[in-house]
């Protein structure tokens, strides 16, 4: 799996608890903040986060987006 990428607005959106639980539960996996991913239309309506340069993994929720990202991780 590629590098989770993060829109810092999207953070302040719910995001960032997605963020904390991944970071305690897989440390090894590679996360990074970013200014803005330029997907603004999907980040200001939803819980978003990109998968290398090309994957955009979007959710209603945190929740949803966790539970999506766990099954991606395996």
């Amino acid at each position: 799996m590629g590098k989770i990428k993060y829109c810092c607005k999207n953070l302040k959106r719910g995001s960032k608890s997605v963020y904390k639980t991944l970071k305690s539960e897989f440390p090894d996996l590679k996360q990074k903040k970013k200014d803005c991913l330029g997907n603004c239309r999907l980040c200001s309506k939803q819980c978003m986060v990109m998968i290398g340069k090309t994957e955009v993994l979007v959710a209603p929720s945190p929740d949803k987006l966790y539970e999506k990202l766990k099954i991606r991780i395996g």
